[in-house]
C-alpha cells in the first residue's frame, strides 16, 4: 500500500491512467484525477496530514435499471448496468478497532466493531449501513477492522441511479481490501450491501441495485429464488455502439406516492393470489389470458394489464440479453422502446391518477420520441410516476436531444452517462 505523500504525487504526476481507464472514459480522467486529489485533501483534513500513513483510493458505481421495469418484486428478471457517476473514497487501517466514515457534506459516521447489534434508532441514517457492511463481514467469517475513510459521491440522490447500494458497496469494498486482499467475490459483496439495507438500515430492498453496482457492466439477475438469485454478465462496449445514455430528471414531485408504487406490486400479487400463489413469476401468462375476465372482476382491470406487463417484460429481459451477445444494438434499442410502452399502457406507472394533469413523464417521453424515432430508444426509469426517464441517444443527436430536454425541464435536467465496465474498484 502507498503512502499519504505518494499517493497524492501519483494524482498530482497523473500517473493513474491505466486504472481509470477501466472506469472511466479517457475524455472524464481530468476529472477523476481532481475528484481523488479532493477526496484525499478531505482525509487530510479530517484525520491530519500524516505523510508515512498508508492509504487507498476506492470507487464505486451507481446503476441504471435497462430491463424489466416492475418486475424484480415479483420475482422476475431484470437487465441492469452500472454507470460512469460514482462514488470515491480514500481510506487508511487504523488500530482502534472504530470505522470512521466521513462522506462530504455530511455528519461523519463512527461505528464501534466492539457493538455490531442492529441499532433500531440509527435506521434509515447511513450509519445503520456502515455497521450492517462490517456486521456481515464478521457473520460471514471474513476479516474486519478499524479504518479511517472520506468519501464523495457524484451519484444523485432520487435520480434512480441507487445512491445507498454505491455507499454500500463503496465500504465493503474498502473491507475487502483493506483486511480481505480483495478476495471476496462482487457477488458476495452485493449480498453483503442487500443484508446492511434490509436488515439495519430496515429498508426491504432486492438485491438489483447492489449488484450491478458490484460486479460493474449489464448484469441481468433472475429472481425466481431471491434467497439465490442466477446472476449473469453480459459483456457489451457501449462507446463501440456510437451511442450516450442520458438520465432526464423531470422535476417531478415524488411526494405522495408511496401508495401509487405500493399499488404496482399489490395488483400483480392479488392476481397471483387468484391462483392460489403469492407472486406471478410461479403463474404462466397463459393461465391469466385464459381466466382474464374473471380475475378482473375481483381485482380490477388494471391488475390484469399489470400482470401482462410483468410476463411480457421478463420476456423482453431475455431478448434483450441475446440482443446484447449477438451485438445487434439495433435490436435492443427496439425492446427498449417496447418495454417503455408496455410500462405507459400496461403498467401504468408514467404519471399519477391522483393529478393527472401534471405529467412530466409522460412530456419527457413524448419529447423523446419526437427527437429518437427511427435512431434511438426511450422509456421511464426505475419506479416512474415522477422522476426520470431513460434515453438512448445516438452521438450525433446528442446536443439537440440534451437542448430540447433542458428548455423544457431545466439546466440541470440532463444527465449524460456512461456504462462502466467494472462495479466496485481499489485504484491505488
Amino acid at each position: 500500500m502507498s503512502t499519504y505523500n505518494e499517493v497524492k504525487k501519483i494524482l498530482e504526476e497523473k500517473r493513474l491512467d491505466e486504472s481509470l481507464a477501466a472506469a472511466y472514459t479517457k475524455a472524464n480522467f481530468g476529472a477523476q484525477y481532481e475528484r481523488f486529489a479532493a477526496v484525499l485533501s478531505d482525509f487530510a483534513e479530517q484525520y491530519g496530514e500524516n505523510a508515512e500513513r498508508e492509504i487507498a483510493l476506492f470507487s464505486a458505481p451507481g446503476r441504471t435499471e435497462v430491463g424489466g421495469n416492475h418486475t424484480d418484486h415479483n420475482h422476475g428478471k431484470v437487465l441492469a448496468a452500472s454507470v460512469d457517476l460514482d462514488a470515491v473514497a480514500a481510506a487508511s487501517k487504523n488500530d482502534e478497532n472504530i470505522v470512521r466514515v466521513k462522506s462530504r457534506g455530511y455528519n461523519i459516521d463512527i461505528v464501534d466493531l466492539s457493538d455490531l447489534e442492529v441499532s433500531e434508532k440509527d435506521a434509515g441514517k447511513s450509519r445503520a449501513l456502515v455497521r450492517g457492511v462490517v456486521a456481515r463481514f464478521k457473520e460471514l467469517g471474513y476479516n474486519i477492522g478499524g479504518f479511517d475513510a472520506t468519501t464523495a459521491s457524484k451519484v444523485l440522490s432520487g435520480s434512480g441511479l441507487s445512491s445507498s447500494a454505491a455507499f454500500e458497496v463503496l465500504v465493503g469494498t474498502i473491507l475487502n481490501h483493506l483486511y480481505n486482499d480483495g478476495k471476496i467475490s462482487p457477488v458476495e459483496i452485493a449480498k453483503i450491501a442487500q443484508y446492511a439495507e434490509n436488515v439495519h438500515f430496515k429498508k426491504p430492498c432486492g438485491l438489483l441495485d447492489q449488484m450491478a453496482c458490484s460486479v460493474g457492466g449489464f448484469v441481468t439477475i433472475d429472481f425466481a429464488d431471491p434467497s439465490s438469485p442466477v446472476i449473469e454478465s453480459v459483456s457489451l462496449d457501449f462507446e463501440k455502439t456510437g451511442h450516450s445514455l442520458c438520465i432526464v430528471d423531470t422535476k417531478g414531485n415524488h411526494s405522495d406516492l408511496t401508495d401509487e408504487y405500493g399499488f404496482v406490486r399489490s395488483e400483480m400479487e392479488a392476481v397471483a393470489a387468484f391462483f392460489g400463489k403469492k407472486v406471478l413469476r410461479e403463474v404462466t401468462k397463459q393461465q391469466v389470458v385464459e381466466n382474464a375476465g374473471e380475475i378482473a372482476g375481483k381485482t380490477g382491470e388494471r391488475a390484469v394489464l399489470r400482470a401482462l406487463h410483468f410476463f411480457n417484460d421478463n420476456e423482453r429481459v431475455e431478448k434483450e440479453v441475446a440482443a446484447l451477445k449477438a451485438g445487434d444494438f439495433e435490436a435492443f434499442k427496439a425492446l427498449v422502446i417496447e418495454s417503455g410502452f408496455s410500462s405507459y399502457m400496461y403498467n401504468q406507472n408514467v404519471y399519477s391518477n391522483k393529478e393527472p394533469k401534471s405529467q412530466p413523464l409522460s412530456l419527457a417521453l413524448a419529447l423523446s420520441e419526437e427527437l429518437l424515432k427511427g435512431k434511438g430508444a426511450w422509456r421511464v426509469h426505475g419506479g416512474g410516476f415522477a422522476g426520470t426517464i431513460q434515453a438512448f441517444v445516438p452521438n450525433e443527436l446528442l446536443g439537440s436531444y440534451t437542448r430540447v430536454m433542458k428548455s423544457v425541464f431545466g439546466d440541470d435536467c440532463c444527465y449524460v452517462l456512461n456504462i462502466r465496465p467494472i462495479g466496485g474498484a481499489r485504484f491505488i
